[in-house]
């Protein structure tokens, strides 16, 4: 009887262990694309001019293998004069998050640098850039409406 009490004790512990180990990184899904994502943020917080960054230049400026991403938007500024940027990444694999994370850092800091000596309000948004990440989605945004930003970036996902 204590052999089976001990088993029903072990299989409920189990489910209950199980239950609530929820898995961040799958739960967490957008509502859009990242392109759509980067439109959206745009259009209801202004920015100066920005390109959409080729496909082939995500690995040079970003130092993150475009493999790893499952979607993606990057817009850089148009003109060398501004440091606003905005990338939503999503990556394939969880275990590739830590990665495109040191990636977008590294990226950041370089933008960072590039200002250091040249336009100080420019140096300013690069130093108070933003890094976030749900799931497997990463942002950075670098911008002086950086804030603004993040909470557009935050309603394109369910509230769990």
């Amino acid at each position: 009887m204590k052999k089976i009490m001990v088993l029903m004790l072990m299989l409920v512990l189990c489910v209950v262990v199980t239950a609530c180990s929820n898995d961040e990184s799958a739960a967490v899904e957008a509502k859009l694309s990242a392109k759509e994502m980067t439109d959206q943020m745009v259009k209801e917080v202004e920015q100066p001019s920005q390109i959409e960054l080729a496909p082939e230049e995500v690995k040079g400026l970003y130092n993150i293998d475009p493999e790893k991403l499952e979607d993606y938007s990057i817009r850089i500024p148009m003109m060398n004069v501004k440091t606003n940027e905005i990338a939503i990444l999503k990556v394939k694999d969880a275990k590739d998050v830590p990665d495109v994370e040191l990636g977008v850092k590294e990226r950041a800091e370089s933008v960072k640098k590039q200002f250091e000596h040249y336009l100080p309000d420019q140096y300013e948004n690069a130093k108070n850039y933003k890094l976030v990440t749900k799931g497997n989605y990463v942002l950075l945004v670098i911008s002086d409406k950086a804030d603004e930003l993040v909470k557009v970036y935050d309603g394109f996902f369910d509230q769990k």
